[in-house]
């Protein structure tokens, strides 16, 4: 999306107010996605990616935890697998009705569908959105120095993505 005098920053705006009030009265799942976002983000820029990859990136974080509501409420439990099976549809939805293109919700909600899957990854921008979640989920869920390690090895492959988990979790190797 090729931001012509803010439209882009506008709409995800939009869509991070969506996302608030999606989650309203739970904050730290707010804060969940605010950070995911914010690290996403710098790390998309430092990465160098293309706008259009930047925004799709930025939506995605927003959205990336969308379907922990729907999997609590239809299996009274939000693991990962439940989040990427039920999220997808919710994303779509949300991002329908604010208007932007197919080809980019399309995309969007494959990350959404595949933001705890750890193989077989397509693009920089799907390899971004874990390394931002995994970085948050670290701190959130106060992983061991073994399983801190263990991610940094199996998950993080971008240059930025290593250097920011290095300077937030002084992990020696």
């Amino acid at each position: 999306m090729i931001d012509d005098g803010g439209v882009s920053q506008r709409w995800l705006d939009a869509l991070c107010q969506k996302m608030m009030e999606y989650y309203s009265g739970d904050p730290k799942r707010v804060l969940h996605f605010l950070e995911v976002h914010s690290l996403a983000k710098m790390l998309g820029m430092k990465e160098n990616l293309d706008e259009d990859s930047l925004f799709i990136l930025e939506a995605a974080a927003y959205v990336h935890d969308i379907g922990i509501k729907p999997a609590e409420e239809k299996y009274g439990k939000c693991d990962g697998k439940l989040q990427e099976q039920e999220g997808p549809i919710v994303a779509q939805h949300m991002l329908s009705e604010l208007g932007l293109e197919n080809y980019i919700i399309d995309r969007i909600c494959f990350l959404v569908g595949h933001h705890h899957t750890y193989n077989n990854i397509e693009g920089l921008d799907y390899q971004i959105l874990l390394e931002a979640d995994f970085l948050v989920n670290m701190y959130e869920d106060d992983f061991s120095n073994s399983a801190k390690k263990n991610a940094y090895t199996k998950v993080f492959k971008t240059d930025s993505g290593k250097e920011m988990f290095k300077i937030m979790y002084s992990v020696e190797f």
